[in-house]
């Protein structure tokens, strides 16, 4: 399915990671209301990688940042499952488990990862590849919390791509 004519170098790019349990895991999930941790965590890496692309930035390191962005592997609706506060403290976990998914994380992808959430967060972005990440989230996370992903067919085609909704 057509998504952009540059949808077969985004999805290379992600490919082993698209593959994986641990980011397949992000599918059981909520996020934004009926959005799931996966389709959030999609669509940030394809507009982190298009924002990326337009500046002539790492388009590849900023779809895996944004991949893995939220990969905290928890559920966030159950306090027990993590400690303190979820909107704070998920980047590190996320990090920590992109690290271990991905022996060869780039210095840019880790900082893109714990510091999606400034200015909340303490992290600073300190570099490009954060700046999109952190960009793509914040625009991504407000087209899914009103709900307007429901008119973009840009998304459900990213979605249908890799068997979701």
């Amino acid at each position: 399915m057509w998504i952009s004519p540059h949808a077969e170098e985004f999805f290379g790019c992600l490919a082993p990671l698209l593959a994986s349990k641990e980011v397949n895991a992000m599918r059981q999930w909520r996020h934004h209301f009926s959005v799931t941790c996966y389709e959030h965590s999609l669509f940030v890496a394809y507009m982190a990688y298009r924002i990326a692309q337009r500046f002539g930035w790492d388009c590849r390191a900023a779809a895996r940042a944004g991949l893995l962005h939220d990969l905290y592997l928890y559920d966030p609706a159950d306090r027990n499952a993590h400690p303190g506060n979820q909107c704070l403290d998920h980047p590190v976990f996320a990090l920590r488990n992109a690290r271990a998914l991905c022996p060869d994380l780039s210095d840019r992808e880790a900082n893109a990862i714990v510091s999606h959430m400034f200015p909340l967060a303490v992290h600073l972005p300190r570099s490009r590849v954060a700046i999109a990440v952190n960009l793509a989230d914040k625009l991504c996370a407000t087209i899914e919390v009103a709900q307007l992903y429901r008119i973009i067919p840009l998304r459900r085609r990213l979605m249908a791509r890799v068997g979701c909704c």
